[in-house]
């Protein structure tokens, strides 16, 4: 299991289809993962601090774990299958519960909680990303995320 860091969360055209992007702590590899809209919402509701006026699914099972006493010690996200990710969500009692895991980032997120990922899993999907080209793909997020169609019409 390798641990992994939360880059944001990305729409990735032409399909409109929201992506989380993970990196490895101590390497070069980047894992992009296809999400829900409304989990990409609670994605990076979390990253932004944006506290809702009412409480969010992920903000409710923060608070029934707070409640109940029960900590969330890890995030791991497990197998991916003909495209699919699995997740689980390990518990301070040892308990451990099979999860999405956009759920489990989001809940990772807001509790603080570590997200590790299996070898398997980034040596499956992972994408290599050498540290040299690190700012290069920074600088083209930063393109991505400020450019319009309008960007290219014709003069």
């Amino acid at each position: 299991m390798r641990e992994v860091d939360v880059m944001g969360v990305r729409v990735e055209m032409p399909s409109n289809q929201p992506i989380v992007l993970l990196r490895e702590v101590s390497g070069e590899r980047y894992l992009p993962i296809w999400i829900g809209a409304v989990e990409a919402t609670a994605i990076a509701f979390a990253q932004q601090g944006v506290v809702p006026p009412r409480p969010l699914t992920h903000d409710l099972m923060k608070d029934i774990l707070a409640a109940t006493g029960n900590e969330l010690t890890q995030v791991r996200i497990t197998d991916v299958k003909d495209g699919v990710f699995y997740a689980t969500l390990v518990f301070g009692s040892g308990a451990e519960v099979s999860a999405r895991p956009s759920d489990s980032i989001a809940l990772a997120l807001r509790t603080g909680t570590a997200i590790y990922c299996a070898d398997e899993v980034l040596d499956e999907a992972g994408l290599a990303v050498p540290a040299e080209q690190e700012d290069e793909v920074e600088r083209f997020r930063e393109f991505l995320d400020h450019v319009s169609p309008e960007d290219f019409e014709a003069l």
